[in-house]
This record gives structure tokens, sequence and C-alpha cells, in this order.
């Protein structure tokens, strides 16, 4: 597996949010992403393991309740 980047319009397609949605949690430090040129970009890699961490917490918490 190759480690593409992303543009934000792309992980908001991904994560089936807006990107306005993406923008304003990358300003807050998740998901991962860097700039190139004053535009976000984000890592396939960190992204995907960012999404399983926050899986893995959430069912960890509904397993909890």
């Amino acid at each position: 597996m190759t480690d593409e980047i992303l543009t934000l319009p792309e992980v908001a397609q991904l994560l089936k949010v807006a990107e306005k949605t993406v923008y304003t949690m990358t300003q807050k430090g998740e998901p991962p992403a860097f700039k190139v040129g004053g535009q976000w970009r984000f890592r396939r890699m960190a992204l995907d393991a960012w999404i399983d961490a926050k899986t893995r917490r959430a069912a960890g918490e509904e397993a909890s309740t």
C-alpha cells in the first residue's frame, strides 16, 4: 500500500462530513495533517490510523456502559 496524500475535500468525502467540519477539526489538531503552500494535506496511512484509534476508543466506551 502506498502512502497516498489526500486533500481536504477528499478527506471530507472519505469521512462523509462537510469540508468545513474537516477544516475545523484540523485547526484543533485532528485528524493529523500538514500544510503545503497554505493548503492542508493528509497522509492516508496516518488518517487510517487515526480512524482506527477513534473506532477502538468509541467501541471501548460502548463496552464500558
